[in-house]
Order: C-alpha cells, then sequence, then structure tokens
C-alpha cells in the first residue's frame, strides 16, 4: 500500500526506531485497515516524526491526514489517514499502552531499525 510507504519512509527519515506495522484487515470491525506504530526518543523527536510522516504521505502518497491529536506534550501522537493510524510514542508511554498486544490477532511486521 503507498501510503503505508510513505509513512514508513518519513519514520525513517527521522530515525525512528521500532517501527511495527500491524495490518487489521483480517479483523472484523477495526476501526482501520493498518495501525503504524514508532518510538521517538525525546518529544522533539516524536513531533519531527509527526512533521516528516506530514510532508512524505502528502508529497509521495497525496495523502494528508484527516486528524493530528498529541503534538503538544509529544508522549503519544496519532495520526489518522482514515485507512491507516499512525502511533507514535516516547519508549515509556509505548511500554505502557503496550498497543500492539490490543492487537495480537492482526499481522504485525517489524521494520528493521536503519542506523
Amino acid at each position: 500500500m503507498e501510503l503505508i510507504d510513505s509513512i514508513v519512509k518519513g519514520l525513517q527519515d527521522k530515525k525512528g526506531r521500532s517501527i511495527t506495522v500491524a495490518d487489521l484487515r483480517s479483523i472484523g470491525d477495526t476501526i482501520c485497515k493498518a495501525f503504524i506504530i514508532c518510538t521517538g526518543n525525546s518529544p522533539n523527536q516524536v513531533q519531527a516524526l509527526a512533521q516528516s510522516v506530514g510532508e512524505v504521505a502528502r508529497s509521495e502518497a497525496g495523502q494528508r491526514p484527516m486528524a493530528v491529536a498529541g503534538m503538544r506534550n509529544a508522549q503519544w501522537v496519532a495520526m489518522d489517514y482514515s485507512d491507516v493510524i499512525v502511533h507514535i510514542f516516547l519508549p515509556e508511554t509505548r511500554e505502557f499502552y503496550d498497543i500492539e498486544h490490543l492487537w495480537a490477532d492482526a499481522e504485525l511486521t517489524e521494520i528493521p531499525d536503519q542506523d
């Protein structure tokens, strides 16, 4: 899916870590087709990751998020692209909410970190 590839590229461009794509299409009654989950090391990096995703998704996939939440405190930024929702967390916030395990039935794809 072009949008997912663009989002992953935007996350990788700003050194996002532990990127996971959760494919939700095989699960009934979900709010979207995929979650993309990523970790940033600081509030500034979380904001930079979200900005990069917005820029790359717009330029490469022609998509803009319907909504973005969490930019002010930048512990957890959620970007809603309707069929795809992006979650960018600080490490301790990601660990606390552990949303990958909420969707244990989803097909999870781990994207290798780029150094």
